[in-house]
């Protein structure tokens, strides 16, 4: 046997023998960690205890980081074996999709010792602090300040959708560093901890009755200087990188094997045929089982596409303005499976609460409300056409 069919027999064994059986449901009920995460489930908390041990909630990164040191074929190789126990993340987030990666590339020595173990671990939850009321597709018009103050900067200003922030121990932040520069100059990238008097928390309610995204406010917050990541003034090319690694996140590129957002929800074939009814076994409505089709070989070419690019990225590393391509594809694609399920639902897919409607179809009524974000939050669709145009078709100006 091969070194890699080893490997994978090994893995096999030790995923059988370690993911309690309440892990194996498909889910994407994630843990997020940190300081404030419960767990309803105690598997929930021995599952990410053991992934952690083995550094497999970051197969990739390194082991003296905690990480679990895998090869990229190793990392595929774990990947198909989850799905093939169809288990759960052990833990999700922005340190592991976003933070994390930034620092194995921007970071120094301290600061990736510091940090990346805690990710690893659970111990701490991230959030990103980047758009702001008067600063949101152009971000690099923000203006939360920091001012060098010693060993430290201070910090006043406000962020705005910082999802998460309610449960996050540490925001990675951009701020401005210099109010005479160019606005794409004089921005610094620092990492300020959550918990100190100087930072407010307030979530806002969406129309989806979530309040996923919050307000962040900083009154003389500090950010420690030994948390400023690269170069003060710099932090722009940093930023940047960033959102990389967040839209390959998004688009699910960092495996290749994410499911859909809306994968738990029943097939399309088979709520439309519930709810319109069929003619010679097909969806009656000609309109919407044309629909339907066009968005089954869309999803599924998607997810071969996402497979192909992690498995051609040999380096394990995110892929550039590329990510792009993916995002923008993955949030139309979610929103129209949702528009096609509430045609097919009518009236029945506006359930919020009582008898008269299911507990899917009610939940449909939010993804659906929720849906609509998703062509704003990491970068809107319009931005991501901009920068295919630019940076991938090569377009003028």
């Amino acid at each position: 046997m091969s070194a890699l069919g080893t490997f994978r027999q090994e893995t096999r064994d030790w995923l059988d023998a370690n993911c309690p059986e309440s892990m194996r449901d498909g889910s994407d009920d994630i843990v997020g960690g940190g300081r404030r995460q419960t767990y309803a489930n105690p598997d929930a908390k021995a599952w990410l205890a053991r992934m952690a041990e083995r550094g497999w909630t970051a197969p990739t990164w390194p082991t003296e980081y905690g990480g679990g040191g895998l090869a990229h074929e190793e990392f595929l190789v774990l990947q198909d074996e989850m799905v093939r126990l169809n288990a759960r993340a052990p833990i999700g987030g922005m340190g592991f999709s976003m933070i994390g990666p930034t620092l194995l590339e921007y970071g120094t020595e301290s600061q990736k010792a510091e940090h990346l173990p805690r990710i690893v671990s659970g111990e701490v939850r991230w959030c990103q602090g980047y758009s702001e009321p008067g600063a949101g597709s152009d971000l690099a018009g923000l203006q939360t300040k920091a001012e060098d103050d010693g060993d430290h900067f201070r910090i006043n200003g406000q962020k705005i959708w910082t999802s998460g922030a309610q449960y996050a121990d540490w925001i990675f932040t951009l701020v401005r560093t210099d109010p005479q520069a160019p606005k794409h100059e004089g921005i610094s990238f620092v990492l300020i901890d959550m918990e100190q008097a100087g930072v407010t928390v307030k979530p806002i309610k969406l129309i989806s009755g979530a309040s996923p995204f919050c307000e962040t406010f900083f009154d003389d917050a500090v950010a420690l200087k030994s948390n400023l990541i690269g170069q003060v003034n710099r932090g722009w090319t940093v930023g940047k990188r960033l959102l990389q690694h967040e839209r390959s996140a998004i688009a699910g590129l960092n495996s290749g094997v994410r499911r859909g957002r809306y994968d738990g929800m029943r097939p399309l074939p088979e709520v439309a045929r519930d709810y319109v009814g069929t003619e010679g076994g097909k969806i009656a409505d000609e309109q919407l089982r044309d629909g339907v089709l066009d968005n089954a070989m869309d999803a599924r070419s998607f997810n071969l596409t996402q497979r192909r690019a992690a498995a051609e990225n040999d380096s394990g590393s995110t892929l550039t303005f590329v990510t792009s391509m993916f995002k923008y594809f993955g949030s139309e694609l979610g929103k129209d499976r949702l528009e096609l399920q509430l045609k097919a639902m009518g009236t029945q897919a506006m359930g919020w609460e009582g008898d008269m409607f299911t507990a899917e179809e009610s939940v449909l009524t939010r993804s659906w409300l929720r849906s609509k974000a998703g062509s704003i939050a990491g970068g809107s669709s319009e931005v991501q056409l901009n920068i295919i145009a630019k940076r991938v078709l090569g377009l003028p100006d």
